[in-house]
């Protein structure tokens, strides 16, 4: 099936140019010009992936992708022409997937495109092929009071729904599979981003964020000090 990508920058020759290197790659673009013209594009059908400008009039990429992510867990790529660090972990903070800056190469971007679905793909048949007795019974893996399920990308805590961005769930599901094994950096950010480009940091950011959500209440993630980290279950 074809997948949709929603363009958002007030550029409008930059989203010509993003768009036609897509469509070459055979995805179906939608542009927007504003973030409130991006919020109505996403309520009016099913987008598959979003590349969002940050300074925009109006709503701003960041707050766009602050409301979005109260809603939606769409993945999102921020292209700004910011690129000082602090730029990117707010980015990645506020529930963003991935982060490039401008001036950017086409070829570049849209190699993280099809990274991204790659890698979903992948890891969904994986998943099908080493679960089937999963699959019959709701397709739910559960741990104390956290249950994942890795078809539809959806983690429950205490039977509530969480808000996780692809790669937050992604890095979760990761830590789920391995409890009270320790977990470098290096292993969480190869298993998954893989074959993507990418920043090793993120990975310190996005455990930061899954902290947060998880709460106090469950506080399972530990940090192994110039190690990585590990997923706790207690008893």
């Amino acid at each position: 099936m074809q997948k949709t990508i929603l363009v958002v920058d007030d550029d409008r020759d930059i989203v010509r140019l993003i768009s036609d290197g897509l469509k070459y790659e055979q995805f179906d673009v939608k542009p927007a010009y504003s973030g409130q013209e991006a919020l109505d594009k996403v309520k009016e059908g099913k987008i598959d992936f979003i590349i969002l400008d940050i300074m925009m009039p109006g709503l701003d990429g960041l707050e766009v992708c602050r409301i979005l992510r109260q809603q939606y867990n769409i993945p999102i790529l921020i292209l700004s022409a910011r690129d000082r660090d602090m730029d990117k972990v707010i980015g990645l903070e506020i529930g963003a997937d991935d982060y490039m800056t401008k001036p950017f190469s086409i070829h570049e971007l849209t190699s993280r495109v099809k990274a991204h679905f790659r890698k979903i793909d992948r890891l969904q048949k994986e998943w099908l092929s080493q679960h089937e007795e999963v699959q019959t019974s709701g397709n739910y893996m559960s741990k104390g009071p956290l249950s994942l399920n890795k078809v539809t990308y959806e983690a429950f805590l205490y039977d509530k729904k969480m808000d996780l961005s692809t790669k937050e769930f992604q890095i979760l599901s990761y830590l789920y599979d391995h409890p009270n094994q320790v977990l470098s950096r290096e292993q969480i950010y190869e298993n998954v981003w893989g074959d993507e480009f990418g920043d090793i940091n993120t990975v310190t950011v996005h455990i930061k964020n899954l902290r947060k959500k998880l709460g106090k209440e469950f506080d399972s993630i530990k940090t192994i000090w110039g190690i990585g980290y590990k997923f706790v279950l207690e008893g």
